[in-house]
């Protein structure tokens, strides 16, 4: 919710396509180190108390977004700055999380486990936008931050509820020499590595979020419930896939299926940008989400079963620094190529290249597409 209504939020001060795409400038950076140095702390640490910090962290931010709100400041750096902390505390809040599940759960469960986990994301991504975008339009942007920071709390319940789970196995010292570790495990695994690889493909060069403000006023038209509609209908796509997900506990060959459904994924984005239609386009981007949905699971489950315990927290860091920021790297990526290429070209071009280098990665990659979950190897 705070992250459409803040996209709102600048676009209404700039009235640019750019200045939108530039909060995924600002969030890349921490977000990369956050990732990589919050990753070596999770191993080194309680990953329960880590996730719970970083968590009042995020929380606070959200806070700081209510009082600008409520003070009329129109101060974009500070919007800026506030994204990037964000993104900071995000970066270390995941990896904590990510890695609590194998604790938890056998590995024949982690396929039902990380449906669940991107469920519950995209629950929130799809009822985040819808709800900015009414709240916007009745409230203004103060409404909408204000229900986002209350609503936060739920968060940190869930939290502090988890049982402790101290670090197991080989424990290094959070840094530098333990985040170069974790770095030289994953290029010598291929398949890991890939897991990473294809999702920037489809991140980097097929995310067309930036675009759905200036879509929703010059292309479909509705304004802010437009944009709502648009920033939530991949969530819906993938709500609507978990439901029938049953049969992902089953699938052997699990590298195969990611890249079927990162290319079908780029197809799907192709056909939203060539649509002028608002339901056609809330459908292919619907099956988008869907497309995406399958894909999270199974590069999530083959990360946590092909990882070391004592790893984990450090590739889940940069998991995460591919996964949240490969889309503000495609932000900035879709909301200067709209600038050249105009909006609905912009997003075609993307979603076919993502197909192309998906396909690429697939034949110099072989051994992924081969990746066999009875006999899993990094």
């Amino acid at each position: 919710m705070a992250t459409f209504t803040v996209a709102w939020q600048v676009y209404a001060l700039t009235g640019s396509y750019f200045a939108v795409g530039l909060l995924g400038g600002f969030a890349l950076v921490p977000l990369i180190l956050g990732g990589l140095y919050g990753g070596s702390i999770v191993d080194a640490h309680d990953r329960r108390t880590v996730a719970l910090v970083a968590s009042l962290g995020l929380w606070v931010c959200s806070l700081i977004l209510v009082a600008q709100a409520w003070l009329d400041l129109s101060f974009l750096p500070l919007l800026y700055v506030v994204v990037a902390a964000q993104s900071a505390f995000f970066a270390v809040n995941n990896p904590a999380r990510a890695a609590i599940l194998p604790r938890l759960l056998p590995a024949r469960l982690l396929p039902a486990a990380n449906t669940l986990t991107t469920v519950s994301f995209n629950l929130g991504f799809t009822m985040g936008p819808l709800l900015g975008g009414v709240a916007v339009a009745l409230f203004g942007v103060k409404g909408s931050y204000t229900i986002d920071a209350l609503t936060f709390t739920a968060a940190l319940y869930g939290i502090s509820r988890l049982p402790h789970i101290p670090p197991v196995g080989a424990v290094r010292r959070a840094g530098l020499r333990s985040v170069l570790e974790g770095l030289h495990f994953l290029r010598t695994r291929i398949n890991l590595l890939m897991t990473f690889l294809v999702d920037l493909c489809a991140m980097v060069l097929a995310q067309p979020r930036a675009l759905f403000p200036g879509l929703a006023d010059n292309v479909f038209g509705g304004g802010a419930r437009t944009a709502g509609l648009l920033a939530a209908s991949a969530g819906v796509g993938a709500l609507v896939a978990a439901a029938f997900s049953g049969w992902l506990g089953r699938v052997r060959w699990q590298g195969r299926l990611v890249v079927a459904m990162i290319v079908a994924y780029g197809a799907a984005v192709a056909c939203f940008g060539w649509s002028s239609l608002l339901p056609v386009a809330l459908l292919f981007l619907g099956l988008s989400g869907a497309f995406d949905m399958v894909s999270a699971v199974f590069r999530s489950t083959i990360l946590q079963v092909a990882t070391p315990d004592d790893l984990r927290g450090r590739l889940q860091g940069v998991f995460v620094v591919v996964v949240a920021g490969g889309p503000r790297l495609g932000d900035m990526v879709m909301g200067t190529a709209s600038q050249v290429l105009g909006p609905q070209t912009a997003i075609v071009v993307g979603g076919l290249a993502c197909v192309v280098a998906t396909a690429s990665l697939a034949w110099r990659f072989r051994s992924f597409v081969h990746y066999d979950a009875r006999d899993p190897h990094a």
